[in-house]
């Protein structure tokens, strides 16, 4: 191929690089290919896996995707930089309370709990204000402390609402696997110790999900394949679980996800498509698909992902919860499918912002045989209860990196930081961010390389057939790089290392859109071979690369939805170790953007300062000069269930999803008798 050889960029020196607003870096857009499913991409995955074809072919790929032009061919001055690891540095973060690096995860719980606002104890008549709520780890503890519910009893109707979930017509294949007698052992052990008062922390009896990237008892690990198992089995819990479990939560359960982490849809040829709570018909996102499901449709308050190219963030955006991945090395890594060693890390998915601290106090920490310099010797929680808000706030902001979205996206991510900035006199700082593009390709790269080398030995002894025609394309691809590419990504690392440092020099967070678009479609032409989507899929990580190439913290926050009723999430994106500010200016955006159910049933919304009625639309788009109304009052009709309460006679909400109205109705006449 030398006589095609493609002339590369040479880049400029960091240091000569303008990153303000002005710069003359210009904002660089790919073009993509189009849409592969069904018989187009079985033909394109045979030619990829052909000697002399497939060559050919991938050379066309990474041409046509520029990566001979940004990476291969490439001149950069900066060394490479094999892993994201960052040195011990005092940040200074405001209103932040030091906590024993010792402690174990049940005294971490104990002490991020000292940390939130104390809610109101809420009462039965609260739940007959809402069709649906989702419960949070406060609300759990609460009503096992005063006996309003057991433990036990949440599994029971738990295990009742997955299995309900799995039903046609429009199944949503929430989870891999559960093992009901397993659950029903944890509850029934949780329910002991809250009968005798001595509860382990306020996780004890909590249902958290697992994503099926991490090793959890008695569960065999898949990655949402249906081979990996026989070449990797399970032989006890990730370090994560571990600490979960020693907090006494209960666990549910491994999520499904997209195979092999490889996809950002969650369509899964094997186990079935993870639906999106808020519209079966949609995709969920990936590749922690299920685990963002599972909470959205509140069968959960929390679960675990893997986020290695936005897939914890992105999900969580799409299905209209919170998402947080902390700063690489954070979480030991320990027990996870090792698809790659220096992008990824455990994240968590919650219904709040508040239940993700809860739990990442509880797994977070260097295992105690790891001690290292990598984490910082002292360890800092947020006082999100303070009652002096954070100051002098200043997000760093790419007008058309951040613009780079769909209008409703755009508008309503833009109110919602200038509601932010208003309310708090916060600032925003504009920035260039160059070469983004030049990034995507670069993690490209590093991933694929690493996933490549990780899956060699057993791809020898594969049957391609137990393969999704989706991940057999994606797999070749991943093996197209060599070591010269994967050396220039890593010189690429190290410049935007040092790029996004220089950046927060002028601003403490960077601010972006979650994602590009909210939740497309799923098309029944994909349900058995997947599908190669690249335009969606760029729209879907345009703003997820970053945190993982670099190793920063990122959260995710709904603060919208579109006129279908989509959710959108708005992202901040920190220095390393900076966690304690992120999640309070995730908490403050949390309580101004406010949080509604999905849609399903939400017939008409009566709008405040308004006297026309609308269908439902985001909190904070579709009005310029008025988008900080508020939902007074809701009207909700039988129509076709997404979602419906159904759980315990105390009045617990456990939601349930893809339900018929005649079964919603007998669960409610029988949960809540005193409701009907």
């Amino acid at each position: 191929m030398g006589l095609l050889r493609d002339a590369g960029v040479v880049y400029k020196p960091v240091e000569q690089i303008d990153l303000g607003p002005c710069s003359d870096e210009s904002y660089f857009r790919a073009d993509k290919a189009p849409r592969m499913v069904g018989f187009l991409l079985k033909i394109f995955a045979w030619f990829l896996e052909s000697r002399i074809i497939g060559a050919l072919l991938l050379y066309i790929v990474k041409k046509n995707n520029q990566v001979h032009k940004l990476v291969t061919n490439a001149t950069l001055v900066e060394p490479p930089m094999f892993v994201p690891l960052h040195p011990i540095t005092e940040l200074n973060q405001q209103e932040v309370k030091q906590i024993d690096s010792d402690a174990s995860p049940p005294e971490r719980v104990q002490e991020a709990i000292k940390c939130i606002p104390v809610t109101s104890e809420k009462l039965l008549d609260d739940l007959k204000l809402s069709c649906f709520r989702r419960w949070t780890i406060a609300d759990y503890s609460r009503a096992y402390s005063t006996g309003a519910i057991t433990p036990l009893r949440v599994a029971e109707h738990f295990i009742d609402a997955v299995r309900e979930s799995c039903s046609p017509p429009l199944p949503m294949s929430f989870f891999i696997n559960y093992d009901t007698e397993d659950i029903l052992r944890q509850a029934r052990e949780s329910t002991l110790r809250y009968e005798r008062g001595i509860p382990i922390s306020a996780l004890d009896g909590v249902p958290i999900a697992i994503k099926d990237e991490i090793d959890c008892s008695p569960y065999p690990t898949t990655g949402g394949t249906k081979w990996l198992q026989k070449f990797r089995p399970c032989t006890g819990d990730a370090c994560c679980v571990m600490r979960l479990r020693s907090c006494g939560a209960i666990l549910v359960g491994k999520t499904n996800m997209h195979e092999l982490g490889a996809g950002v849809s969650g369509i899964n040829p094997h186990y079935g498509p993870i639906r999106n709570p808020y519209d079966p018909n949609k995709i969920a996102g990936g590749s922690s698909s299920g685990s963002a499901a599972v909470v959205s449709s509140g069968l959960c308050p929390i679960a675990l992902g893997v986020d290695s190219g936005g897939s914890v963030r992105m999900p969580a955006s799409l299905c209209g919860v919170v998402g947080f991945k902390p700063t690489f090395g954070c979480i030991p890594h320990s027990g996870v499918i090792p698809l790659n060693w220096t992008v990824g890390t455990v994240g968590i998915l919650a219904a709040t912002l508040e239940d993700a601290f809860i739990v990442y106090a509880a797994i977070s920490g260097e295992l105690p045989s790891h001690k290292s310099t990598t984490l910082p010797p002292k360890v800092h929680f947020p006082l999100l209860n303070s009652t002096n808000p954070i100051s002098n706030i200043r997000f760093a902001k790419y007008g058309e990196w951040f613009n780079d979205c769909s209008d409703e996206i755009r508008i309503c991510c833009s109110n919602a930081l200038n509601l932010l900035c208003e309310h708090y006199k916060w600032k925003t700082v504009g920035v260039t961010i160059p070469d983004i593009e030049s990034m995507l390709l670069a993690h490209y790269v590093t991933i694929s390389s690493e996933c490549s080398t990780s899956l060699s030995s057993h791809m020898e002894k594969l049957d391609f057939a137990e393969i999704g025609w989706d991940v057999r394309v994606a797999l070749r691809i991943c093996g197209a790089f060599n070591g010269k590419e994967y050396i220039k990504a890593q010189k690429m690392r190290y410049r935007q290392m040092q790029i996004h440092n220089n950046i927060f020099t002028m601003a403490d967070v960077i601010v972006a859109p979650t994602t590009g678009r909210t939740a497309y479609s799923i098309i029944d032409d994909a349900l058995k071979t997947g599908e190669v989507d690249c335009i969606n899929g760029a729209a879907l990580i345009r703003y997820q690369i970053a945190p993982n190439f670099l190793g920063l913290p990122a959260v995710t926050v709904p603060v919208g939805y579109d006129i279908a009723g989509l959710p959108i999430g708005l992202q901040f994106i920190g220095k390393p170790w900076s966690e304690p500010t992120l999640m309070h200016i995730a908490y403050a955006m949390q309580d101004l953007a406010g949080r509604e159910p999905p849609q399903s049933r939400v017939k008409v919304i009566h709008i405040a300062k308004q006297t026309s009625v609308s269908k439902p639309k985001s909190r904070l788009i579709h009005d310029d000069t008025d988008v900080f109304n508020r939902i007074d009052e809701m009207e909700f009709v039988d129509t076709p269930l997404h979602v419906s309460a159904a759980s315990g006679n105390t009045g617990f909400a456990m939601e349930m999803m893809s339900l018929k109205p005649s079964f919603a109705r007998k669960l409610n006449r029988d949960a809540f008798p005193q409701f009907i």
